[in-house]
């Protein structure tokens, strides 16, 4: 994503359905860190409700991130079958968003101390 995303005249929407692939990608390390036998499936929506569930098994109170995953999880389809209705100014948004979403998720596997977390 970080390779594409400076020329999205030549590459388009693939850094941003890049970017969402890559957070249901921490979605999923971090929801088998905390517990759960399922990873993404196509209902990654459902993903979104797990995350907060396990989070809040743990008492861990900054979910932003996971409501911020959800938000990038309802554009998901549209970059990736639909990609010319989308503006430049939206992918861009959408690559802001997943990089702050990695950088929430990996503070939190940390802070949780999930095994085989980078420390």
């Amino acid at each position: 994503m970080d390779l594409l995303k400076d020329d999205l005249v030549e590459f388009r929407f693939s850094p941003a359905l890049l970017g969402i692939h890559g957070a249901i990608s921490y979605c999923d390390a971090l929801r088998i860190g905390l517990g759960s036998e399922k990873v993404s499936s196509n209902d990654h929506q459902s993903a979104t409700g797990d995350l907060k569930s396990l989070l809040a098994s743990r008492r861990f109170e900054r979910l932003q991130g996971a409501d911020r995953l959800g938000k990038l999880l309802s554009k998901k389809s549209r970059i990736a079958y639909a990609s010319d209705a989308t503006r430049e100014d939206e992918i861009k948004q959408i690559i802001q968003d997943a990089e702050r979403f990695a950088a929430w998720a990996e503070a939190a596997g940390k802070s949780l101390k999930i095994e085989g977390w980078v420390r």
